[in-house]
């Protein structure tokens, strides 16, 4: 299984989880401009890692797997994923749903195209989120 995993893994990174990562790090980069900003830049850097090797990678609320609350599970944390959304999930989330059509149009790139999915889901509301490795 672990093979099959990299194999996707490396097709996956040349055939558009490259300039997708690239996004997401771009968008942490405009993040660390304020110092608001620097959890959010945090985020994307992990989320943006997630995007370059996404299979075997999974992303979960903190509250399930903590079982508790926390800043970004709460209050705060809903605010800030209407920020990022007005300024730049949206645009992340396009990125993805248009990879994911082009991927979706052979028989070969749809589970690319449910990866992009899963990432543009995620790219709407990434606070409070984490990313773990599948089992």
């Amino acid at each position: 299984m672990a093979v099959l995993r990299l194999v996707f893994n490396i097709a996956w990174f040349v055939l558009g989880g490259f300039v997708m990562g690239l996004a997401w790090w771009l968008a942490g980069l405009l993040c660390f401009i304020s110092i608001i900003g620097i959890p959010f830049g945090r985020a994307c850097f992990v989320i943006g890692e997630m995007t370059f090797w996404p299979f075997g990678q999974d992303s979960i609320s903190r509250r399930t797997l903590t079982g508790s609350e926390d800043i970004g599970t709460g209050a705060f944390g809903m605010v800030g994923n209407i920020i990022w959304f007005l300024f730049f999930g949206i645009w992340l989330a396009i990125g993805h749903i248009v990879h994911a059509l082009a991927c979706a149009v052979t028989i070969i790139g749809i589970p690319f195209a449910l990866q992009h999915l899963k990432l543009a889901i995620l790219s709407l509301t990434p606070i409070g989120q984490t990313v773990v490795a599948k089992a």
